[in-house]
């Protein structure tokens, strides 16, 4: 992926990469290093939390969040939005409302590790490491390390 975004960037001191929190956070700093190994420039870097901009805060059980770390000001920048796995696109519509309290991006780009398809919102992943079409009953878990693929509920 990091070479694909070197390809369609071609400035790296434009981009800001955000790994979203939890999932993207790891993700996002593999992607930062591979991308300061090819480039050979500092690639800005931070993290966002997108729990309070959710539109389902009611039906889904409070998890305590982590902090927003964004390291500059997002205006004419492109921000590169980082995630583990990309599924109905809520947590992307919840981080381009987050992001409006950081500034106001030239683009907004998205990479996920994986796309498991069934999206309720019209949002399309611009870096994809893996497409992984799934039923509703399975549950993805991707890290640095592997993908795995599990049944609701099973333990």
């Amino acid at each position: 992926m990091a070479h694909e975004v070197v390809e369609r960037v071609r400035t790296p001191d434009e981009v800001v990469v955000l790994g979203l929190q939890t999932g993207g956070v790891g993700v996002g700093q593999a992607l930062v290093a591979a991308l300061e190994e090819i480039t050979s420039c500092v690639v800005a870097h931070g993290t966002l939390d997108v729990s309070f901009y959710r539109d389902d805060l009611g039906q889904r059980p409070f998890v305590a969040s982590a902090s927003s770390d964004v390291p500059l000001d997002l205006n004419d920048r492109i921000v590169l939005l980082v995630d583990d796995v990309l599924f109905t696109g809520r947590t992307i519509r919840a981080a381009l409302n987050a992001l409006s309290d950081f500034g106001r991006p030239r683009a907004v780009q998205l990479a996920v590790l994986v796309d498991r398809g069934h999206r309720e919102l019209p949002i399309r992943p611009d870096y994809v490491g893996k497409n992984l079409p799934t039923s509703l009953a399975e549950e993805i878990v991707a890290t640095l390390e592997g993908v795995w693929i599990g049944s609701k509920g099973a333990s």
